[in-house]
This record gives C-alpha cells, structure tokens and sequence, in this order.
C-alpha cells in the first residue's frame, strides 16, 4: 500500500475515486493527463489490489483498544485506517462498484491481496479463524466474476502448522492463485528456522508468495519523521524480508520457491550490483538468526533476484525506473500492479500505454507475466 499512514484524514488518502481528491496527485514526476487505450493489444493485470472485510477490522480495533499489543505499529496502523469510512467502503466491496473502478481505469483483472496487516496482528487463534474466513469470502468472489477476480490466500504464520494447512486448503480447495503476507509479525520473519514448513508447503503447493509491506517494527524514527508508510517504513521491512530469506538459503533450499514484492521491488534492484560485493559479509558467518548454523549461498545474491523473485509496478508507473528493472532482472520478471485503491489514476494506466517498450515485452509486463507467475 502506498499511503503514508502518518497522514490521519481521509482527505490525505490518495485515490479514493471523485469523492478524496488528493491535491498533490499531479506534481513530481506523476504522469500528465492523458486518455486510456480501451482497445490495447493485452489484458491489464492488476496485481496488488487490496481489499478487506468487516470480522476482519473489527478484531483488530478490539485487540488494539485491548492494550495487550500497544507497542504493534502494524496494528495501530489498522485501527488508524479502520476510521477512515470510505477506504474501508472501497476495501470491503468485492462486487459491482470494484468492477466498475476497474472498466473505468482499463483493469481487466485484479489479483486480490487481504490489506496490510492482515491477520498475523492477531492472536493466533482468532487469527487461524479469520484467515480462513477471509480466503473463502475471496475464493466466492471468483467464483462469482471468475474474469475479473483472481486471489492470493491469507494464512497466520504464528501457528506454523495452521498456516501449512490453510495453505494447502487454499490452493487444493479452493484453487486460490498463491499467498500474501504482510510482511513481518511481532519482528518475526520467515527465514527463520521455525517457520521453513511454511516455505515448504508453499513450494509443494506451487503457490507464489506475495510479500506485502506493513509498519516496521521499530517504528518510532519513522513516525518522528512521517516515514512510516511508503516513504521509508514500509520498504525497509519488505527489504529485511526479501534479503533474510536469501540469506537463509530459503531458495537453495527449495529452488522452486517464487516470490513477489512489490513497488518496484522496494527499490532493491537497483543494488544487486552491491549487494553481490557484499555478501561476503553474510556468507558463512555463525549465529546468526539466533544461532543458526553458517549458510553460504551457491550463488550470487543478483541470481535469485533472476530465478525466484519477480517485482511489480505497484505504485511506481514510471517509465525509467520500469525499464531499467526489465533491463536488470529480464522481462519476464516485472509484472504490472496498480495498488488500488491506495493509488489509482486513469492518466498513470494510460502512462504505461504509452512506455516506449516494444509490443513483446508490454505484453509480457501488462498480462503475461502475471498469468505465468500466478498460474491464471
């Protein structure tokens, strides 16, 4: 998600259709008004679009208002959001005002994401319970518009074992395209040794896992800078995930393993040249992850930005930035996200229309890729 939370009204929220303008959606480096191709040569796969539903939130403001989570970012950030009525109107719907946003900006498809945090703020009991919830209310709406709808599966990483099952229950029953995590619970990560069934089931379901950023941990620099959201919080945790789990050797591991991150790859492509100078600083070093064995990757850390990671555009329609990331890791490794409803913009979908990319490649970037990564 796009908005930095450190703005309370929903006047600051950025694209909230006609009725929340956002006053600076038209300066910087933001596209300049344009038309929509309504008849481009490829679909529009939008895949990082966000939704959410009322069981959900409403656990959230009550553990929050509880105090037994008061030092959770993640989780003050859902009970800020919860009071902003129209986001949550447009998170809830999964139905005919959704789909006519989506004609409206050339979206043929979204690929749905459950909104950061997500159910791993919660007690995982409760948690266990509204991520089932949650991936059969977005299996229905597929089911319902089975050519407008696909999702990614929700699960509670506290308790190991039910997410192993409700990532089996996802893919084998209710045929869900992969699974989202919104980043970090409680400071914990998916590269430690605990949690590797999850990784484990994932491969073995041939499930893509989107990783999805929420508040950091550490949260307070951020907020004293009005940096939790997108301009630094929200980064910075999907970059400590992405980059542990390489670390961990998740990947050599199970070879098979796709994962997601989006805008652009919180920026992290621009660094492989330096993350593969440095990874000698990793590499065989004892005790870390609280006393893991030492792990030394089989390859550079730039490779399995090419093999297992692919990167989409949520939030980030800029031509240069775009180019250089197909340039870096392939084409076949960035996939286009919007980021609705946090960020859209009719003139930022034609942007992409007009990129000087060649036919091939815009395909790939707008519908193909997604369909291969995502099995749609």
């Amino acid at each position: 998600m796009s908005q930095d939370n450190s703005d309370n009204s929903e006047k600051g929220m950025r694209g909230l259709g006609n009725n929340v303008i956002n006053p600076r959606s038209h300066v910087g480096l933001a596209p300049p008004e344009a038309e929509i191709d309504y008849n481009a040569p490829y679909k529009r796969i939008a895949t990082e679009e966000a939704w959410s539903f009322p069981e959900l939130v409403e656990a959230q403001v009550r553990l929050h208002n509880s105090g037994r989570a008061s030092d959770d970012a993640s989780l003050a950030m859902a009970n800020m959001f919860a009071g902003m009525s129209a986001l949550q109107d447009i998170l809830f719907d999964l139905g005919d005002k959704r789909i006519a946003r989506m004609d409206e900006l050339g979206i043929d498809r979204q690929l749905l994401l459950l909104t950061s945090p997500g159910v791993q703020v919660l007690e995982p009991e409760e948690g266990n319970r509204l991520a089932r919830m949650s991936n059969d209310i977005a299996a229905e709406a597929c089911a319902k518009y089975p050519d407008r709808f696909s999702a990614l599966a929700a699960f509670q990483p506290q308790d190991v074992d039910g997410a192993v099952a409700e990532i089996d229950r996802a893919m084998q029953e209710l045929k869900l395209s992969g699974a989202v995590l919104n980043s970090h619970w409680k400071g914990r990560y998916l590269d430690e040794a605990e949690f590797e069934p999850i990784l484990a089931a994932l491969e073995a379901n041939d499930a893509a896992l989107y990783i999805h950023p929420t508040a950091p941990r550490y949260n307070e620099p951020y907020q004293f800078r009005g940096m939790t959201g997108a301009l630094g919080g929200f980064p910075h945790d999907v970059w400590i995930h992405t980059m542990g789990l390489i670390l961990s050797g998740a990947f050599d591991k199970y070879p098979d393993l796709r994962l997601v991150i989006g805008h652009l790859g919180e920026c992290m492509p621009l660094h492989l040249y330096r993350f593969d100078w440095m990874q000698s600083n990793a590499d065989g070093v004892p005790g870390l992850r609280g006393g893991q064995d030492p792990v030394t990757l089989e390859h550079p850390i730039s490779y399995y930005f090419k093999k297992n990671i692919w990167i989409t555009t949520s939030g980030v329609g800029w031509e240069p930035a775009i180019k250089f990331c197909m340039d870096v890791m392939g084409p076949d490794r960035v996939i286009y996200a919007m980021d609705y409803p946090y960020q859209q913009s009719g003139d930022e979908v034609a942007a992409y229309d007009r990129m000087d990319i060649s036919p091939e490649h815009k395909k790939m970037l707008m519908q193909e890729n997604a369909e291969r990564v995502f099995r749609l």
